[in-house]
């Protein structure tokens, strides 16, 4: 039986309830998940590669056990077209929480589909409990000593106290 792989990139730093949002949103529509964890070498991030793709895995384990979905973490560097070629993905997801995401990634949208015209984009709107939520913000609320229990799962918060 062909799996349909759906591919999800993006840095987090931190994995924010948001992300998970379209994640389980994710997992009825695909039957394997590549969540990329991207590397960029010009932005110092909070938590290490390695340390985000530990808290990815740890998160995402009950999940796939919940929702049949198999679950594939990696990181990539350079361009996400050839990161979901390589991952055998056929769709593209990305989370949409207002008009400043959705201007954004139809922009990117265009180039991908010019660069890899066989990979598909599905927007996954966030749902409204979790349409405020970004990593940035949640960054910046932690290192202010801010509560973000309501933000994030508890072992990245666990992660968060520690950093």
């Amino acid at each position: 039986m062909t799996r349909l792989v759906g591919f999800y990139p993006g840095s987090f730093d931190p994995l924010t309830n948001g992300h998970l949002d379209v994640i389980e949103r994710a997992c009825k529509i695909v039957d394997t998940l590549v969540v990329a964890v991207g590397v960029n070498p010009s932005k110092k991030p909070l938590f290490s590669h390695a340390d985000r793709i530990e808290l990815l895995r740890q998160t995402l384990e009950p999940v796939g056990e919940r929702t049949a979905t198999e679950f594939k973490i990696v990181e990539f560097t350079g361009l996400m077209v050839n990161a979901a070629r390589a991952n055998g993905a056929k769709l593209i997801i990305r989370g949409l929480r207002d008009t400043t995401d959705y201007n954004f990634e139809m922009q990117m949208v265009g180039m991908n589909a010019q660069m890899a015209p066989e990979l598909q984009t599905v927007f996954l709107p966030s749902s409204p409990y979790v349409r405020h939520i970004s990593a940035t913000l949640v960054r910046e609320i932690a290192q202010l000593g801010g509560d973000i229990s309501a933000f994030v799962p508890l072992n990245v918060l666990k992660a968060l106290k520690s950093v």
